[in-house]
């Protein structure tokens, strides 16, 4: 069974944690939309790649999704965080149950101040750990707590990424994935 993942994009998001996240992902077989948080699906990553989304996200809004997850980068983080649509979206993830989650700065600059890691232990970039309201984990490469999945940054987001296909897909596939990549 296909799953659905959002991943959503801005000016400035860090380049190999959002690559990864849409490459391991979509290899596992999930169905992910890239979707540009603005006016544009081109966006400048922080460290100059150019992206080009699938989509803006304006016009994904009320579709449903078995993962949300938000790649770090900064000032991509930034505006992930202050673009109120994705951010209503990502309380009705957590609500109602389905996986999110955020990478490198984005669990303290994008989740943290919207109160979607209040009731979550969480990791995130070294720099921003004291951001993060339960920053007990810090130490660990990626942290899942219930529908809320986390790590730390451009080094840690293959072992994310497959880490995002077992909770998907389950365990045979992550393995199975990891293989194909020399990840495992």
């Amino acid at each position: 069974m296909g799953k659905k993942v959002l991943l959503p994009i801005a000016e400035g998001v860090e380049e190999i944690e959002t690559v990864t996240l849409i490459d391991v992902l979509r290899r596992a077989g999930a169905e992910v939309s890239v979707a540009a948080i603005g006016k544009e699906t081109t966006v400048t990553a922080a460290r100059g790649v150019v992206l080009v989304a699938d989509c803006l996200l304006e016009s994904i809004l009320e579709e449903t999704f078995d993962l949300i997850v938000l790649p770090g980068g900064l000032p991509g983080a930034e505006h992930l965080r202050d673009c109120q649509p994705l951010m209503e979206m990502l309380h009705r993830q957590k609500q109602e149950g389905r996986l999110y989650g955020a990478i490198c700065a984005s669990p303290a600059v994008a989740l943290a101040p919207h109160g979607l890691l209040a009731d979550k232990m969480a990791c995130c970039y070294p720099s921003f750990f004291k951001e993060l309201p339960n920053p007990g984990l810090a130490d660990l490469k990626v942290v899942i707590d219930g529908n809320c999945a986390t790590s730390q940054g451009p080094g840690t987001a293959m072992r994310f990424a497959l880490a995002l296909v077992g909770e998907l897909f389950g365990e045979e596939k992550k393995r199975e994935t990891g293989r194909a990549l020399l990840a495992e």
